[in-house]
């Protein structure tokens, strides 16, 4: 629509010139047509790219050398980050293959407060699937560290988020400089979630918590005291 609009104001130099009366900025207003087609031309390909192998794997049974069970062998989870780099390294410098351990990821490798998602799946892993010892690792050069709304905030407004939304989240409640606040040591940043973790009131006694960072590179860990 927004393109069609665009279209329109080029061709038409009537509505052009009525429009430059309003001291609209056509230019401006030709450029987040571009923009906006730009993104519709690739809108929804990368995951129909990966649709399109998915059919292929399982009609080859690629599937099979990853059968296993829901049950961690090592009896282990691992809280970490949604990095990229680490989507393959983690495991292969942890020694892990499929089936061994619970690997549970969010931006950072935090546990925010006492009942968010990352807390709630560790316990889940603990009661349900047997856990008995976590790994808390962060890694170098995080992209969390130093993250924060402020930052975030007029992205989403370039993104089509409104003032006003951003008014109606403040007043129901919710902090959005506290939510998407990332750290700014990351040393601390793995004691704080240690420490979360293994004080929960729900978090059984005999569960070993134990904090690291990884090297980005190189996979090299450094625990955390």
């Amino acid at each position: 629509m927004l393109c069609h609009v665009g279209n329109i104001i080029n061709n038409d130099t009537k509505v052009r010139k009525i429009l430059q009366e309003f001291d609209f900025d056509i230019r401006n207003i030709s450029y987040i047509c571009i923009e906006n087609l730009k993104r519709i031309k690739t809108f929804g390909k990368m995951i129909d790219d990966v649709l399109n192998y998915n059919r292929q794997f399982v009609a080859s049974k690629g599937y099979e050398k990853y059968i296993t069970s829901k049950y961690p062998d090592k009896k282990l989870a691992v809280l970490s980050c949604m990095d990229t780099r680490l989507t393959e390294l983690l495991p292969a410098a942890l020694g892990l293959k499929n089936g061994e351990a619970k690997i549970i990821k969010n931006a950072g490798g935090l546990v925010i407060s006492p009942y968010d998602s990352a807390m709630r799946s560790l316990l889940v892993a603990i009661y349900e699937l047997g856990v008995e010892e976590i790994m808390v690792v962060a890694h170098t050069t995080c992209g969390a560290c130093h993250m924060s709304f402020r930052e975030f905030k007029h992205h989403m407004l370039d993104r089509g988020v409104t003032e006003e939304t951003f008014d109606i989240i403040q007043r129901c409640g919710i902090d959005l400089d506290q939510w998407l606040e990332g750290f700014h040591d990351t040393e601390e940043s793995v004691r704080r979630t240690v420490d979360t973790v293994s004080h929960h009131p729900l978090m059984p006694k005999d569960v070993i918590v134990r904090g690291f960072i990884i090297d980005s590179v190189t996979g090299a860990l450094e625990e955390i005291k």
